[in-house]
């Protein structure tokens, strides 16, 4: 039996791609249907020394200081899908299968990962050695999704700051990385580094000899060499996915926005915002990293599943934003289904504010479309005020400091709206 099609997409635009001396980081988390996804801020930290990290399944050694995050995160896991960091740094995931055996037991998941490198990188170089070296360390597994029933895989990633990108894909603590300079790319559920890579895991090459993939003369191809020789499903849908993805984004290359990268992540037709075999997109991201280092990075979420029915509202890292309690999750404690033994044999509710009354707007939709399409056009008005605004302060018009609070506002109102 075929398996449920499952679909996570990253995009990134680097100059000359974006139409501005921007980086433009966009990304699609395509979860299990009624998972909830919160947005979570959290300030930068000093630790102990010696101190522990309770990530989502197992412990490993805390840093003395990690950096301020703002993630777009499964409700009941420690780690994100993706989000960014107070030095200009956006991270994403998604799922693949390689030769690499998925290992049994648990370890750091790939989201753990994602956090992990926002929390301790200051640049996509430095997240990128910092998750490196954690998946050498402790490896990558673990439950996936909020369910008894098994569900594991190996991560590919995709790492963005001010100046570059770097795709980084993985099959089980083995590691390949391509860099990215200048123009469009973007990934999706499954292997798309060839022969252009740029750093490895040392034994990468003498691995798949020693296992037969590679005969050691040919040039090394590592999503041939590594590639499952009968991939799942998902694997294969992910190839349309990437292919209409890099069209999309090719369209555009050169004039690349917030608000272009927007609508690639609304797009239904390629699959890239889905709803289909039980998953679908429950979060969104958009991210402008300016090239001037004087101009704050602006991160936009959506916080609501379907990118197409929702908005995406910025938040700008200030030593004085409000926090923004009603896209974050009811928290459970011991008592959580995913810290009790056998895990998640019951289940919880996680959805928060924002989360419940889009739920109520959807269904408004559904039974009076007039009235659903009137609240949604007024809320794409006030998602195209905020991208004015942003437009705005980037040009220099209007001080950054003004917008510390948009993202509480933009919450705010849109929760009036739904009710």
């Amino acid at each position: 039996m075929a398996e449920a099609p499952m679909s996570c997409d990253c995009f990134v635009s680097l100059p000359p791609g974006s139409r501005d001396d921007h980086v433009i980081f966009g990304k699609n988390s395509d979860r299990p249907q009624n998972e909830v996804q919160e947005v979570a801020h959290y300030p930068a930290e000093s630790h102990p020394p010696g101190s522990m990290l309770e990530c989502t399944y197992i412990q490993i050694p805390q840093v003395e200081q990690t950096h301020a995050v703002i993630l777009s995160k499964p409700a009941w896991m420690w780690g994100a899908e993706m989000g960014a960091n107070d030095q200009g740094v956006c991270i994403g995931n998604e799922a693949v299968w390689t030769r690499e055996p998925v290992v049994p037991g648990e370890a750091l998941l790939g989201m753990d990962l994602v956090r992990l490198g926002l929390e301790r990188g200051d640049s996509a170089w430095a997240a990128l050695a910092v998750i490196t070296g954690l998946l050498e360390q402790h490896g990558q597994g673990g439950q996936c999704k909020e369910d008894p029933e098994s569900f594991s895989y190996h991560n590919t990633f995709l790492l963005v700051d001010r100046n570059e990108a770097w795709v980084l894909e993985t099959a089980g603590k083995l590691w390949v990385a391509q860099k990215v300079t200048e123009g469009v790319k973007n990934i999706s559920n499954q292997l798309t580094i060839g022969t252009e890579i740029s750093a490895e895991h040392p034994e990468l090459r003498s691995t798949a000899q020693a296992q037969g993939w590679w005969d050691g003369e040919r040039e090394f191809n590592f999503s041939e060499v590594f590639s499952p020789e009968n991939p799942p499903a998902r694997m294969e849908l992910a190839k349309q996915r990437y292919k209409g993805g890099t069209e999309l984004l090719q369209q555009h290359d050169g004039s690349v926005t917030a608000e272009v990268m927007m609508s690639i992540l609304r797009d239904k037709p390629s699959g890239i915002c889905m709803n289909s075999g039980g998953f679908c997109t429950t979060g969104s991201m958009v991210s402008v990293l300016p090239r001037d280092a004087s101009l704050p990075c602006i991160h936009f979420f959506t916080a609501t599943p379907d990118p197409s029915r929702s908005i995406f509202k910025p938040f700008i890292f200030s030593d004085c934003s409000t926090p923004v309690l009603r896209v974050v999750s009811p928290q459970f404690g011991p008592d959580d289904p995913v810290r009790q033994q056998p895990r998640f044999q019951s289940q919880v509710d996680r959805r928060h504010d924002l989360y419940k009354a889009h739920q109520v707007a959807l269904n408004t939709m559904e039974t009076n479309p007039d009235e659903g399409l009137a609240v949604y056009e007024i809320l794409r008005d006030l998602e195209s005020q905020c991208l004015s605004e942003i437009s705005a302060m980037l040009s220099g018009e209007i001080p950054g400091d003004e917008l510390g609070d948009l993202f509480f506002d933009c919450v705010d109102t849109e929760i009036k709206f739904y009710q």
